[in-house]
């Protein structure tokens, strides 16, 4: 049937209206700024001189300015998230340490001390004070692991008659460090405090250190193989964020006791997980995983995609060279750089969904690319010259999302596992989402390592390279 003229202009319209929709954004994002003036005024057409309207910094970042960011974040730190103790009963403010009320607990402060988050954190600041040099950053850690080493053992001598944890009226309550009850209660938090250990930056940590591995060890759920699993929000529920909430705690445990029993753990759930979750067509990981879900859904989550990298790294980095799982978790962590490098926003940053660009650029999980692929060239696991200039950018993106007061913005609330794109499209981002604070201290002090080991980094023809033309031409 034949359509009337306005029909098909109403149809028309509506299908422009549409298009300008579907491309406006990225168009905007994306089109450079035509300049209109002829080459005998401005050569630079011919020679290359004219100036690309980057929307981000692009030449790499120098030594102080990632440095001067770190400063910049620990300072802000230092206020949100100090030890403060209270009187888990009265909420009184306890000065004293050695003089602590029968119920105590930690002051809830902006960012809180003991959780995951914060064991990134702690990890991150340990690092940043090894590559710098700058004393600040591991004495925040040393104050609050032992603070809250001195607390816990304080509140295990009052535990309740039944051996269980009393409830506080004011602060928060000791009871993930007494009684774990999930990985994120210990496993971040333990590989901190085995690396503090390590290097002497905490003190009586082994008896905590050591709860935390008997419960991820030989306390929590698995699936009849042995992969670490959950039972939410499904029963035999895997979560890719586990990878991390588990092996740097297995591996690091390995390298503080020489029981390589911990190394085979770590390796297998790395392998484990890989074989359910890891997409080999994408290079990348669907955030969670049931069993007997049929056809599983994928969502590549950036933060997740960001753990597993992680948790690989963390693993590689004390994993013997003789162990016989090594050559298949190198493949593996080099077959996912790869595709997170090629997943890369325009301006350097990753997105909410890796494969989704209309899902917004995600701060946490690009500074956990960042260090992931910057620890791969700095130990000769990738080629510089094929990863350096991502990392480069990503730095670079990363430190526009530090606002002046030194927090970092865009990152992701805390999230569980969806089943549907918009689930992860619209999690809300906010400051306090304590999961940004502790990858910008690994990315940083993993780029200022790179820039130290990679002596010829250079913008040749317009572009970053790690390494130096032979010839002018």
């Amino acid at each position: 049937m034949a359509r009337s003229p306005r029909t098909f202009a109403t149809t028309s319209l509506i299908c422009t209206l549409m298009i300008c929709v579907m491309t406006g954004t990225a168009a905007a994002q994306s089109t450079p700024t035509e300049i209109h003036t002829s080459p005998q005024v401005d050569p630079g057409v011919y020679s290359g001189r004219l100036t690309p309207n980057y929307p981000t910094p692009y030449e790499p970042a120098s030594a102080q300015s990632i440095e001067a960011t770190l400063q910049r974040i620990h300072a802000y730190l230092e206020q949100a998230s100090p030890l403060r103790v209270v009187d888990g009963t009265t909420g009184a403010t306890v000065s004293n340490l050695k003089k602590l009320p029968p119920l105590v607990a930690l002051d809830r402060t902006d960012l809180l001390i003991l959780t995951y988050e914060w064991g990134v954190t702690y990890s991150g600041m340990l690092l940043a004070a090894d590559t710098t040099g700058d004393a600040r950053y591991r004495k925040y850690t040393q104050e609050r692991l032992s603070g809250i080493a001195t607390v816990a053992t304080h509140a295990k001598k009052h535990l309740a008659a039944d051996g269980s944890v009393p409830t506080v009226a004011h602060g928060m309550s000791l009871r993930s460090i007494l009684k774990p009850r999930s990985l994120d209660d210990s496993g971040a938090m333990c590989a901190a405090m085995i690396k503090a250990h390590r290097v002497g930056a905490g003190n009586d940590l082994r008896p905590w250190i050591d709860n935390y591995v008997q419960f991820v060890s030989g306390t929590q759920f698995r699936l009849s193989d042995g992969t670490l699993a959950r039972n939410r929000p499904m029963p035999e529920s895997l979560w890719l964020d586990d990878l991390y909430m588990s092996v740097p705690c297995l591996a690091q445990a390995g390298k503080l006791t020489g029981d390589s029993s911990y190394f085979d753990d770590a390796a297998k759930q790395i392998l484990q997980f890989s074989e359910r979750m890891f997409v080999k067509e994408r290079g990348l990981f669907m955030h969670g995983w049931v069993q007997g879900m049929q056809p599983h859904p994928v969502f590549p989550w950036a933060r997740a995609n960001g753990w597993a990298i992680m948790a690989m790294v963390e693993l590689l980095e004390v994993l013997p060279e003789a162990h016989p799982a090594r050559a298949r978790i190198l493949d593996l962590y080099r077959a996912h750089a790869a595709a997170l490098t090629a997943a890369q926003g325009h301006a350097g940053l990753w997105h909410q969904l890796l494969d989704r660009r209309e899902s917004y650029e995600e701060t946490s999980a690009s500074a956990m690319f960042v260090f992931a692929i910057a620890r791969g060239i700095n130990r000769g696991w990738l080629d510089a010259r094929a990863f350096g200039p991502a990392v480069s950018l990503g730095w670079n993106a990363v430190t526009t999302k530090v606002n002046a007061k030194g927090q970092v913005e865009g990152t992701c609330v805390g999230t569980g596992m969806g089943w549907d794109p918009m689930f992860y499209m619209y999690r809300p981002v906010h400051v306090l989402a304590a999961h940004g604070y502790g990858p910008m201290f690994l990315a940083g002090a993993e780029m200022l390592a790179l820039l130290r080991s990679q002596a010829d980094i250079v913008v040749n023809d317009g572009g970053v390279h790690f390494g130096r033309a032979l010839t002018a031409h």
